[in-house]
């Protein structure tokens, strides 16, 4: 993958999350999500190496995975795309 293409699924990954964070959602959800974005925030801000940020991504998905309901279906939503931005990420 190229540096650019890395970029732009990290930038994607991080506005997935940070679109949650002004959604009423289920307070458990909330939490874990928060934790995702700021982790997401850091990654697709700073200048990392592949390692590093797959090392991050893959934290981040482990704690999608936690969430079982966000309470919300716009929020449900861009779950599904950070989780599958997460994928793509991690495969390449």
């Amino acid at each position: 993958m190229t540096d650019d293409s890395l970029e732009r699924r990290t930038e994607q990954l991080h506005t997935s999350l940070e679109q949650t964070a002004e959604l009423p959602i289920d307070r458990d959800a909330n939490r874990w999500l928060g934790e995702a974005e700021a982790i997401a925030r850091d990654v697709a801000t700073s200048d990392l190496d592949e390692e590093t940020i797959a090392e991050r991504v893959e934290k981040i998905h482990r704690l999608l995975s936690e969430v079982d309901e966000t309470g919300n279906e716009e929020a449900a939503e861009h779950l599904e795309a950070a989780a599958e931005c997460c994928e793509a990420i991690l495969e390449s």
